[in-house]
C-alpha cells in the first residue's frame, strides 16, 4: 500500500521536518527545494509552492523547531530543576537532528538578518518560559537569569552533539546536566 502524501498544514510540517533532517545530515549545502521534496516523499515542486525562497525554507525550519520545543515543555507543577534536566536530556536523546540543524542555522543567521530575526524571536519565547520556571525556584530577576541558564543548557547540548560530550554515557550526561543545573540555580538564588 502506498503512503498518502500529507496535505495542508501536515504537508507544511512534513516539508519543515524534511528540511531540518537535510540540514542536520547534509548541511546547508544539501538543502534544496528539490531535495526537500524527495526527502518528504512529495511531488516535485511541492516545497517551492509553500516556501518560494531559500530564506523562507530556512525560517520554516526555525519555526518548526520552536513549535516542537514549546510542545515538549512539561506541564507545570513538577520540580523546575527536574524539568530543566528532563528537557535537556530528552532533547539530546530524542531530537539530535533539531540540535545539529539549530547550530547550522544559527551560524547562517549571522549572515542573514531575516533568519537572525526568527532565531532571536524564538529564543525570546523560550527564555520567557524558562524565566517562569526560574521564578518558581525563587531566583531573583528571573527574566535576566534566563539568559545565562539558557546559554549554559545550550552549551551542554552543543557539547553532547558535537563535542567531547559525545563520549559520555547517557547516565553520565544526565548526571552532568543535573549537577550543572543545580549549581547554577543555587548560585543564582544566592546572588553574588
Amino acid at each position: 500500500m502506498t503512503k498518502q502524501a500529507p496535505r495542508g498544514a501536515d504537508r507544511q510540517d512534513a516539508i519543515a521536518d524534511a528540511a531540518i533532517h537535510l540540514v542536520a545530515t547534509r548541511g546547508l549545502r544539501g538543502l534544496t527545494h528539490r531535495a526537500v521534496d524527495a526527502e518528504a516523499g512529495l511531488p516535485p515542486g511541492s516545497t517551492s509552492y509553500y516556501l518560494r525562497t531559500r530564506n523562507a525554507l530556512l525560517t520554516a525550519c526555525v519555526s518548526r523547531m520552536l513549535t516542537r520545543d514549546v510542545a515538549g515543555m512539561p506541564p507545570p507543577g513538577a520540580d523546575p530543576v527536574e524539568l530543566m534536566v528532563a528537557m535537556t536530556v530528552g532533547l539530546a536523546q530524542s531530537r539530535p537532528d533539531d540540535l545539529v540543524a539549530r547550530y547550522e542555522l544559527s551560524l547562517e543567521a549571522s549572515r542573514q538578518p531575516e533568519l537572525r530575526t526568527a532565531i532571536v524571536e524564538g529564543g525570546r519565547q523560550l527564555r520567557a518560559m524558562l524565566a517562569r520556571l526560574l521564578a518558581g525556584l525563587g531566583v531573583p530577576d528571573p527574566e535576566a537569569a534566563a539568559w545565562p541558564v539558557a546559554a549554559m543548557l545550550d552549551g551542554l547540548l552543543y557539547d553532547r552533539i558535537a563535542g567531547t560530550g559525545t563520549t559520555l554515557s547517557p547516565e553520565a550526561f544526565e548526571a552532568a546536566v543535573r549537577r550543572s543545573v543545580t549549581a547554577l540555580i543555587a548560585g543564582l538564588r544566592d546572588g553574588p
